[in-house]
């Protein structure tokens, strides 16, 4: 299988012709930014979490905030902490409050460490909910995804009703909420990836449809009230503790098999996911805007394992064949506002492999980028 199809400039695929150290190559010089270190970072691959956590909340070159100051509901989940900390570093000089039940030991202290402010709440306490700060700017970042089968009350809840609520109760501020690229229907993997313009239409599973409805709810609240909204469709952040390269790094590592019937993924550097959410609040509308997130190639699992496996030392157990379709996105929008990531594909690889052969913490949350029947 050939190594990542790259999107261009339009959209559309650079077919995949050439090996996949050519295609590798292409993809490192187009990714290339203002401070990135060139095609190929050369900046050593993060040895412990609190180098990584600073990697992943460095303000990009020329990153700049809308005015006023930041509320982040959520922010207790993987990306919440460093968006938190990205914001604080960018301009030291405003409020950044981080609004979520705190369920991990430490992270409220942390993060008061950091200088960001912090608030324990249930969103799904109206109560709560009314009780929290006024703020021009909001980052939604709440939502439930694992252990939807089984307690698919509970997701839509946290999907559908609480974005509704909080729509109401930051009718008067700015919002970027965080959706996911699983709203899109599959689509060819050579047609470039889903657009903005793509209608909603996933397949069935209650997490892909609660993720509809909590777009439509914040849709509607834009709508209704005038509210300048903007969707962050996220298609797979790599945190070298997560992430669909994190999953596929340890199935190498530990000789157990990778099925690339979900033959190809979009992913993202977290730290350049992070940036472009809080730069997107500067873009929402009202009719809600939306912006797919993700990074500019279409990569190939089987060739991804491959690549690991060469870094790790290990023979890569595939298996299945690879669907003609996929849940791909096309983050050509992205790319116009914000250029392109300032971490390369190469890059990500290369820190994965060592962060998983020096035996970094995981946080045992797989992404299931694998499953194509909405059951997660």
């Amino acid at each position: 299988m050939p190594g990542p199809i790259a999107a261009g400039r339009d959209g559309c695929p650079v077919p995949p012709d050439p090996p996949p150290q050519i295609a590798l190559a292409a993809a490192d010089q187009r990714e290339e930014a203002p401070g990135s270190g060139g095609p190929r970072d050369q900046r050593g691959p993060p040895a412990t979490e609190d180098d990584l956590e600073e990697v992943l909340s460095r303000p990009p070159p020329g990153f700049t905030l809308p005015p006023g100051d930041i509320l982040i509901l959520g922010v207790g989940g993987k990306m919440g902490p460093t968006l938190a900390r990205l914001a604080r570093r960018a301009d030291p000089s405003r409020r950044i409050i981080g609004v979520a039940r705190f369920s991990e030991p430490g992270l409220r202290d942390r993060l008061a460490s950091l200088g960001i402010e912090t608030i324990a709440a249930d969103l799904l306490d109206r109560g709560a909910l009314a009780g929290l700060p006024d703020a021009p700017n909001v980052v939604y970042m709440a939502g439930r995804k694992f252990g939807s089968s089984g307690a698919e009350h509970l997701t839509w809840a946290m999907n559908a009703t609480v974005p509704a609520l909080v729509a109401d109760r930051y009718a008067a501020s700015r919002i970027a909420f965080f959706s996911t690229g699983c709203v899109y229907p599959f689509v060819p993997v050579l047609s470039g990836g889903a657009t903005e313009e793509t209608p909603l239409a996933p397949p069935p599973g209650d997490y892909a449809w609660s993720c509809v409805a909590r777009e439509r709810a914040f849709q509607h609240a834009s709508a209704a009230r005038g509210t300048p909204t903007i969707a962050i469709r996220l298609n797979y952040a790599i945190d070298l503790r997560y992430g669909v390269l994190h999953d596929i790094a340890m199935k190498v590592r530990d000789g157990q098999p990778i099925d690339v019937t979900s033959g190809h993924v979009n992913v993202i550097w977290q730290g350049d996911a992070n940036a472009w959410a809080l730069a997107a609040l500067a873009h929402a509308e009202a009719p809600m805007a939306a912006l797919n997130v993700t990074g500019p190639e279409t990569v190939s699992v089987r060739w991804l394992a491959q690549e690991l496996a060469r870094r790790l030392g290990r023979a890569a157990l595939v298996t299945g064949e690879e669907a003609p379709t996929g849940w791909l996105n096309n983050a050509a929008r992205a790319f116009g506002l914000f250029g392109y990531p300032t971490v390369p594909l190469a890059t990500m690889i290369d820190w994965t492999a060592a962060w998983v052969a020096r035996g970094g913490r995981s946080l045992g949350k797989p992404t299931r980028y694998e499953v194509r029947d909405g059951t997660f």
